[in-house]
């Protein structure tokens, strides 16, 4: 590094710690030696958080929030502002692709135990951001003011009337009106906007929180923990490598790879079949006309079925926006379910993997069913699938414990 150059840094780092930060969270943050596929994960929502921000505020600046604009707004952006059109299929394909990312990067940390001590407050820190997310693109699913997006909302919003009590006031206060109308497309325009600029923050705390307890791996094993000295630092964890510049240029390699499956989707097949842009959503909104079919976009399908799975009770639904909001709201629990002694499920037993496969195809079921038409045989198999994805929970602390595990190896394995 040149004198000039060495100066420089010099004066900055007098006022702003540059150096220390590159330091500290990338050439001598250690990083486990054993990061495998998985470990992608994480980068790709930061990426795909900034291209969601990105193209939102450029869709910001042609859109119009209101009712007797907004859909025309949309189409503006399609057909007349100079590379619109790419602009709004980045967003639409970037909001898919960022639930993607977010579930697999949950089901990393299923599969190596990131939710165990330390990792508490990382872990609950995720399942906010993992709200945050939902509330943005809830907010968002009413902009395009097309059939869909309105009536979509319509039910969603008036699952808060369902509250004891309070409901009826609650959901006029959710849309500012006593039906979806152009103060409701105003506030949510607001809303959408704003959040992801949260979601930014409660990131960066994310990542403070990682590089403070360190990163996991495959094998669940704090490297902190295990003996010292590498060929970079004698006080660093023998079995970690620096972040950058390993893990920087294998992220790159997923970021190759991510984009180019982005960019086929985008360019091929944005609507993804009507999973990430549904047909009715292409016709203006009408309240005079419902859907054939209602259903929300593909991401919230899950906790739509298990609405769905449980009757109403007096005529109210509020059972099943409790259980909705519960199978969210129980991954804040789950550090203190898991009473298994090892953290990975590498060496965890047959009853814990099962009860994790049993899990993911109750999930991904749900998925599903909350995409089809209602029916008496897709209400009992949301039923059936809702029960396993709770038993998941509720009854961890009995098969964690009772489960037979494999012994865990000293050190990091390759």
């Amino acid at each position: 590094m040149s004198a000039e150059k060495t100066e420089n840094l010099s004066w900055i780092d007098k006022r702003f710690p540059l150096s220390e930060t590159w330091r500290n969270h990338l050439s001598e943050y250690y990083a486990p030696k054993n990061l495998n596929f998985w470990s992608f994960f994480g980068s790709l929502a930061i990426l795909t958080l900034v291209i969601q921000i990105v193209t939102g505020v450029w869709l910001a600046m042609s859109y119009k929030p209101d009712a007797t604009l907004a859909f025309a707004s949309v189409e503006y952006i399609m057909r007349d502002v100079d590379w619109g059109w790419l602009i709004r299929y980045m967003h639409s394909t970037g909001a898919s692709m960022f639930f993607i990312v977010i579930y697999l990067h949950m089901f990393r940390g299923l599969l190596w135990g990131s939710y165990r001590k330390p990792r508490e407050l990382l872990w609950m820190i995720g399942v906010v951001i993992y709200l945050v997310m939902m509330a943005t693109a809830f907010f968002g699913y009413l902009l395009p003011w097309g059939q869909m997006s309105y009536w979509g909302a319509q039910v969603i919003v008036n699952l808060f009337a369902a509250v004891p009590v309070v409901g009826e006031d609650l959901s006029v206060w959710v849309r500012g009106d006593f039906v979806i109308s152009d103060a409701t497309l105003n506030r949510f325009f607001a809303f959408h906007f704003l959040l992801p600029f949260l979601l930014a923050g409660l990131v960066f705390l994310h990542i403070v929180a990682l590089h403070h307890v360190g990163s996991n791996n495959p094998d669940g094993i704090e490297i902190k923990e295990g003996p010292k000295g590498n060929r970079w630092s004698d006080k660093a964890p023998a079995d970690g490598i620096p972040f950058h510049p390993y893990y920087t240029v294998k992220d790159l390699m997923g970021v190759v790879v991510f984009l180019a499956i982005f960019s086929y989707v985008m360019f091929f097949n944005p609507t993804m079949g009507g999973l990430f842009l549904e047909a009715p959503n292409f016709q203006p909104a009408n309240p005079m006309q419902t859907p054939a079919h209602i259903a929300p976009v593909w991401y919230f399908t899950p906790f739509y079925a298990m609405l769905r799975a449980v009757p109403p009770m007096y005529g109210s639904q509020f059972p099943g926006v409790v259980v909705m909001f519960a199978a969210i709201l129980i991954l804040f629990v789950l550090p203190w379910l898991d009473r298994s002694p090892v953290k990975s499920m590498r060496y965890k037993g047959p009853i814990f993997k099962w009860a994790t496969g049993i899990f993911v195809v109750s999930f991904v079921a749900l998925a599903w069913l909350g995409i089809q038409p209602a029916s008496d045989f897709y209400t009992l198999l949301s039923q059936i699938f809702t029960v396993l994805y709770f038993a998941y929970f509720l009854l961890m602390p009995i098969y964690s414990s009772l489960d037979k595990t494999k012994p865990v190896p000293e050190r990091v394995t390759s």
